[in-house]
């Protein structure tokens, strides 16, 4: 099928504003201007619906935006389909967000069977060392994966705590991108993500239908993991260190109980008072690890709260921060690769509200009616030193729909990666 893309109005027996019209050579596409990524990517979404699976984008209209949208649009997970593209000025670019985009979609979607910590750790290294080497710098990487009992010893006792209840073993990639081969070079930034692989909710049970996407926890460490690839990809010249923290998070006789005390290296005690806020105990390790490195700013993400998914449902990344610029180089990036972000409120006074009788804090919010993307962020805050600087937090709301929408079919959705690998780029 020939799909053309014109700013002229569909023919009237078409319906007033008709998106789409078809005749013997095709299909075109009817948008006001050529750059509403959103009409066209809709567009490619009720092609795919008709159940039309090989299509052609034809005429001098495609470029590499309204090509991507289109790409965004077509995609599903049980019927990929094909798209014959046009040759691009930006080719590169093309094919290179697309490598970077199936890296996040496909660990996203995998079944938990398929994808245990220690093989989500292992596969996002492969990756960014193979990033690397596409660009000549196969040499830059240099990681480590500690698991298991190791992870006890060496002082990472949130990551070993949740993940202890698996027959899968939890897992850290500790990776350092390091293009100039100096030990001694300043590093740009951290990245830490919250790689559970799956989550029961543990002893806080969840119901089947909350449990039942639950593979797709680790959303925050595959959208880490491809934005620092895409950004390599893109040419980026500056030392950047990943931080993956990895686990399953079961019910079982030696997993973690409500009432348990974790006390982290960095002094700090933690009553759990739910198993299922289990993805902020995990990202403590990553983010003291991370604090220690003196980098110019450090980031998180994670599908941390259902707070967060309340608020802007799958449509939005949830940003929390004290750090006004920061926030802004971020929206800035968003706003190049337009793509959604959403700032939601975090202040000193939420450090306040996860108190506990027990410990320095608890891993929940101990107000009657609270914030609960802002508690999380402040549970985070007590793992960085200086938290009102060059810190910030992604609530990473939209990696994934359980249901498909008039843009997007049902799965993982890639969003957040060019935006992450933008901030870098324009930081560097």
């Amino acid at each position: 099928m020939q799909i053309s893309l014109s700013t002229t109005s569909a023919p009237e027996q078409w319906g007033k504003n008709a998106l789409l019209s078809a005749n013997e050579l095709g299909m075109t596409i009817h948008v006001k201007d050529f750059d509403d990524h959103s009409a066209i990517q809709r567009a490619a979404r009720k092609i795919k619906s008709q159940g039309i699976e090989q299509v052609a984008l034809n005429g001098e209209n495609w470029g590499l935006e309204q090509c991507w949208a289109f790409e965004q649009g077509f995609y599903s997970v049980k019927n990929p389909g094909n798209v014959q593209y046009p040759v691009l000025s930006k080719q590169a670019e093309f094919e290179q967000r697309r490598q970077c985009t199936a890296f996040l979609r496909d660990v996203i979607n995998a079944p938990s069977d398929e994808l245990t910590p220690q093989l989500l750790a292992e596969k996002a290294a492969h990756f960014l060392t193979e990033q690397a080497k596409s660009v000549g710098l196969e040499n830059s990487i240099n990681y480590k994966i500690i698991s298991g009992e190791a992870l006890r010893e060496q002082g990472y006792v949130g990551i070993w705590t949740v993940g202890k209840g698996s027959a899968n073993p939890p897992a850290m990639l500790q990776l350092d991108f390091n293009p100039s081969n100096d030990l001694n070079a300043p590093v740009l930034a951290c990245l830490v993500g919250k790689g559970i692989t799956f989550d029961t909710g543990g002893y806080s049970l969840k119901p089947s239908d909350s449990m039942s996407t639950m593979r797709t926890d680790m959303g925050g460490a595959a959208l880490m993991t491809a934005s620092l690839g895409f950004a390599i990809a893109q040419g980026l010249t500056q030392r950047v260190k990943l931080y993956l923290c990895c686990a399953e998070n079961m019910v079982s006789h030696n997993a973690f109980k409500l009432g348990d005390i974790i006390r982290y290296p960095n002094g700090v005690s933690v009553e759990v008072l739910n198993t299922d806020a289990e993805g902020r105990l995990v990202l403590a390790d990553g983010l003291i690890e991370a604090d220690k490195q003196n980098a110019q700013m450090l980031i998180d993400a994670a599908t941390l709260t259902g707070a967060a998914k309340v608020a802007v449902g799958n449509d939005y990344h949830s940003v929390l921060s004290l750090d006004d610029q920061l926030v802004d180089a971020l929206f800035d990036a968003a706003k190049t690769t337009q793509e959604p972000f959403w700032r939601l409120p975090f202040e000193a006074f939420h450090r306040h509200q996860i108190s506990s009788q027990f410990a320095d804090i608890a891993n929940i919010g101990s107000v009657p009616v609270g914030a609960g993307a802002s508690t999380a962020t402040a549970f985070l805050s007590y793992f960085v030193e200086n938290y009102a600087e060059n810190w910030l937090h992604i609530d990473a709301s939209a990696t994934f729909r359980k249901t498909p929408s008039d843009l997007w079919a049902a799965g993982a959705t890639g969003l957040g990666m060019r935006t992450l690998a933008q901030l870098l780029l324009s930081k560097a």
